[in-house]
């Protein structure tokens, strides 16, 4: 209950204490000298990228550099995490902050001198791997982050937890992990976290920008599958089958439908995406099954609901009429990213004073999504974004995350670093 102690004290007095100004103004300094190892530490995690649950060189030199600053370390949290304990040795808030590891299944398109030439096999393909979403840049912010805030020890109150996290993206098929995991395994434990701060790096936002919201911020992401069952006949003669390819092709097109003509979109933005389809093995051949997959991105609960129903009566139904059978599965994997209202409001004015106030804009919602939501059901937090779309980008042309051409300006990473310094310093000092 301690951290709902602490959200009190935020409403109830002048938000901080003045954080002394000589400790302030070293801090700022520290932060660009450190700039171009965070810049070298990011290369290195994107020439070398690791896929969720697999981040062993990544939580290997995570694990050395906390040691190197003489934190607390604990390894093998929800099989890769790295958590590092600052420990001030004054009464204060426990302060936690979380970067994910993970990178994905992409082959990176990008001429950059340290661009990755991982290969792996996923979902039996082969394919490359890269930080195509970014999680490179946040490993070597909170590096950056422990780094100076460790400098500053006995200047300092309460106790920092520094999280880093694997398999944001999702563990792999019959594995748990990421938040969840972490927290199933008491990462907000010993010493009990009172609130927690993370953010994301955004391709599509201008450079120096960091965007926020209340409340809902990212959607809640599922997970769902169809198994399309027809009968097997020659491509020469498909009235002798029943052509599972067809069916879920009319299904593909039926549930976009859910969201264009069944979903009240004026309440809550929602999504349906079919991001993968198997099916066949010969161009004369009528398979006799079809599969995909995709995902669902809601905001309200009860519209969620309302679709993962809408997904199975749709499904089932085209499949009948043709005289076929779907199966459908629906995984609930991350809820909503829910940024505490009275928390969000008063770090705000932490985010004007490390990039200037007009470049903190407040934002609608975003239908990605983010499993930094499991610690925020358990403890108040807030999560937001830091803008790195290099100046001479077209916007209309900048690259999405998790696509080959994925690509930053490095120059994001110190807006980052003193965002994340600046959130928790001034959490550290509010008046008790």
């Amino acid at each position: 209950m301690r951290h709902f102690f602490y959200l009190f004290l935020l409403t109830s007095f002048n938000l901080f204490s003045q954080v002394n100004p000589k400790l302030q103004m070293r801090i700022e300094s520290d932060a660009r000298e450190i700039e171009q190892r965070m810049i070298e530490w990011r290369r290195d995690f994107h020439q070398f990228p690791e896929l969720s649950n697999r981040e062993f060189r990544t939580a290997e030199k995570v694990a050395a550099h906390l040691k190197s600053l003489g934190l607390e370390v604990q390894t093998g949290v929800a099989h890769t995490g790295v958590v590092g304990l600052l420990r001030t040795g004054k009464p204060g808030p426990v302060i936690a902050l979380r970067a994910d590891m993970d990178a994905l299944p992409v082959t990176e398109r990008n001429s950059l001198p340290f661009a990755s030439k991982e290969r792996t096999v996923f979902n039996a393909q082969e394919t490359g791997v890269m930080h195509a979403c970014g999680h490179d840049t946040h490993i070597a912010i909170l590096m950056a982050t422990a780094e100076i805030l460790s400098r500053y020890k006995s200047e300092l109150r309460g106790t920092i937890k520094f999280i880093f996290q694997p398999a944001e993206e999702g563990p792999p098929a019959g594995e748990e992990g990421g938040a969840y995991l972490m927290v199933k395994e008491g990462v907000l434990k010993n010493p009990d976290v009172d609130v927690i701060f993370g953010l994301h790096i955004q391709s599509i936002s201008p450079l120096g920008r960091i965007t926020y919201r209340p409340a809902g911020t990212m959607a809640a992401a599922d997970w769902f599958s169809i198994k399309v069952t027809g009968r097997q006949s020659h491509g020469s003669a498909p009235w002798m089958g029943v052509d599972p390819i067809v069916v879920s092709a009319q299904i593909i097109m039926g549930l976009q439908t859910i969201i264009s003509r069944q979903t009240e979109l004026t309440k809550e933005a929602a999504v349906i995406t079919v991001g993968r389809i198997q099916s066949g093995i010969r161009e004369n051949i009528i398979p006799e099954e079809a599969f995909m997959a995709g995902t669902i991105r809601t905001l309200d609960e009860g519209m969620q609901q309302q679709i993962h129903d809408k997904i199975k009566l749709t499904a089932e139904k085209i499949a009948e009429s043709a005289g076929a059978k779907a199966e459908v599965t629906i995984r609930k994997m991350t809820p909503v990213t829910y940024n505490d209202p009275q928390l969000t409001e008063k770090m705000v004015a932490s985010l004007r004073k490390a990039a200037g106030a007009e470049n903190v804009v407040r934002i609608n919602a975003v239908t990605g999504a983010e499993d930094f939501a499991f610690y925020q059901q358990k403890v108040p937090g807030f999560f937001f974004f830091v803008g790195a779309r290099p100046p001479d980008m077209d916007p209309a042309k900048t690259p999405a995350h998790h696509t080959p051409d994925f690509m930053i300006d490095e120059r994001g990473l110190l807006t980052g670093l003193k965002a994340m310094l600046q959130v928790t310093l001034d959490y550290m000092f509010m008046k008790q």
